[in-house]
């Protein structure tokens, strides 16, 4: 898959592009910081956050209609727009960057983030016509496995750029030369014809984004998906934000272990996706869920232990090599990097599922709520660095404390709100860690639509098995005894269990039931029966 025309030249544009809005935005950042720029009209603090400001403002204000282009358009012919509208914003940008016309820069730069805003939903929708389903937990692990190596490598590429004795030219060319390669390579991108057929679309910023927001909502699983998403870029966003005052104030290091912190998180991330394809075992796999929650509050609880005492020598300061070398740091650096590969396991099922559940009509519109949800809380990560740090006075490793507790309450909530998620991990526990469970012809679940699975009653797991089997979810018919078990009865019910009894029990009961398995039939759901009613001794029907 991953050297197949339908993916590689895709993969490779979106990865160049991450590394153009990087590179851009960081270059602009550090050359108005660290150098003498007299002809500001405003303090370089300013500029700075109205930097930030400008590139996230995008997303709230073009996002919806970014959905709706995307959902009736060509998507290889949208890309190819796009890159080529980046090609016209780095060319300026050159001229802009060699001339130091810092408030023209500024105004690219929210170019760049309205052709980032209008890039995102292609960018994800893409996928589900490009690979088959059994494929897009790889793809969804390799996209973001190159965006976050690619931020990275931005990053990190800028300040080399900067203290280059010809940064600006160098700058210049680099962001010029990215943008060319990007634009080159989305022309191999094979074409996809639109899903939607809406051929006049009005822009209207705001009720566009309310009308999206509230069109997404009305599938609460997809909803909690998108605000899982948008909880750990505010997490993220907190974590990069503080990484350079973490460095300075708490492990008495320079700006090359600010780097070094980055790079643990991104290569985390990076890691934790591949993982993540892995023992996903070739499909959309919830399961895996828990296992990042988990890691994301261990990990981040753990640090605020892992960080060593001060140096013995009053004004010493870790440089890169003297820090990795100082083997009291290496649980530190093991957390990070772990909740990197957390986060990777996190995000990836999460996108996938996204792809999966949303309707092909609808899908780029539902990576365009996504979008908005995540600027959302960016910002909002903002805003709660500064009241707990400035407010309440909490210390940044208290801060970072904080996080991986309200991680978790972010995951029992939203495993209250979606008890699929909690039922399809307890499936693939009990299919893949507790037992090694082989499922052969899982093809004949069909993909959409209505049918019924009949199955024999070996043991009283097999519901959590055949659950596990299926990458859609299944309305169980069940006796209504087991269903009202007072501890189970709050999972069942929201699980959607059909409850039934004989006639001679409950006749409403019994009636009821058939009404039930009549309308999920009608809503395309999938239904499975137990037709012995009890265990069979030898798995004979």
């Amino acid at each position: 898959m991953i050297l197949t025309r339908r993916f590689f030249p895709y993969f490779i544009t979106q990865c160049l592009g991450a590394l153009n809005d990087n590179v851009y935005k960081n270059v602009l950042i550090l050359l108005v910081t660290y150098s003498q720029v007299g002809d500001l009209p405003f303090s370089t603090n300013l500029f700075v956050n109205l930097a930030a400001g400008l590139f996230i403002l995008p997303f709230f204000l073009f996002s919806a209609h970014a959905g709706m282009i995307t959902d009736n358009s060509n998507k290889a012919l949208l890309i190819r727009r796009l890159k080529l509208f980046e090609l016209v914003i780095m060319s300026c940008a050159s001229v802009a960057i060699i001339t130091q016309s810092y408030l023209v820069l500024l105004g690219l730069l929210f170019l760049m983030g309205t052709q980032s805003a209008y890039f995102g939903p292609v960018k994800y929708s893409l996928l589900p016509q490009a690979l088959e389903e059994s494929e897009l937990i790889s793809g969804n692990a390799w996209v973001e496995m190159g965006t976050f190596l690619s931020i990275l490598l931005g990053t990190l590429s800028a300040g080399l750029i900067v203290v280059y004795e010809y940064g600006a030219q160098l700058a210049a060319i680099t962001v010029v030369s990215i943008a060319v390669i990007g634009y080159l390579t989305s022309r191999a991108i094979p074409d996809y014809p639109p899903l939607g057929n809406v051929t006049k679309i009005a822009f209207r910023p705001l009720s566009g984004t309310l009308s999206v927001i509230r069109r997404t909502k009305q599938t609460p699983a997809i909803w909690m998906a998108i605000l899982a998403i948008s909880w750990f870029w505010c997490l993220g966003a907190t974590y990069l934000t503080q990484f350079p005052n973490f460095a300075r104030a708490n492990l008495y290091a320079d700006a090359t272990v600010v780097s070094l912190l980055l790079g643990l998180f991104s290569v985390g991330i990076a890691i934790g996706s591949l993982v993540c394809e892995r023992i996903s075992f070739g499909h959309v796999e919830l399961g895996v869920l828990p296992f990042g929650v988990m890691g994301l509050t261990v990990f981040g609880i753990d640090m605020l232990w892992a960080i060593p005492n001060a140096p013995e020598q009053a004004d010493f300061i870790y440089g890169f090599s003297a820090f990795i070398e100082n083997s009291q740091h290496y649980r530190l650096m093991f957390d990070l990097a772990m909740i990197g590969v957390s986060g990777g396991l996190f995000i990836v099922p999460l996108y996938a599922f996204i792809q999966t559940r949303a309707s092909k009509e609808n899908c780029a519109q539902a990576i365009a709520a996504n979008n908005i949800m995540n600027a959302l809380f960016m910002v909002g990560s903002a805003v709660l660095g500064i009241i707990l740090l400035s407010v309440f006075k909490f210390s940044i490793p208290q801060l970072f404390f904080f996080l991986a507790i309200a991680n978790f309450l972010v995951g029992i909530y939203v495993y209250a709100q979606v008890p699929e998620f909690a039922q399809r991990f307890v499936s693939y526990f009990l299919s893949h860690v507790l037992y090694r469970v082989k499922v052969v012809g899982r093809h004949h679940i069909p993909k959409s639509g209505a049918a019924v699975v009949v199955c024999n009653h070996v043991t009283y797991m097999d519901a959590l098995v055949i659950m596990g089997a299926s990458t859609r979810p299944i309305r169980f018919v069940m006796d209504k005894s087991i269903s009202e078990i007072p501890l189970l009865k709050y999972l069942f019910r929201h699980a959607g269990v059909i409850p039934i009894c004989s006639p001679k029990q409950s006749k409403e009961t019994y009636l009821q039931a058939f009404e039930s398995i009549h309308q999920a039939l009608n809503n395309d759901e999938l239904v499975c029966i137990f037709p012995e009613g009890q265990l069979s001794p030898d798995g004979e029907i």
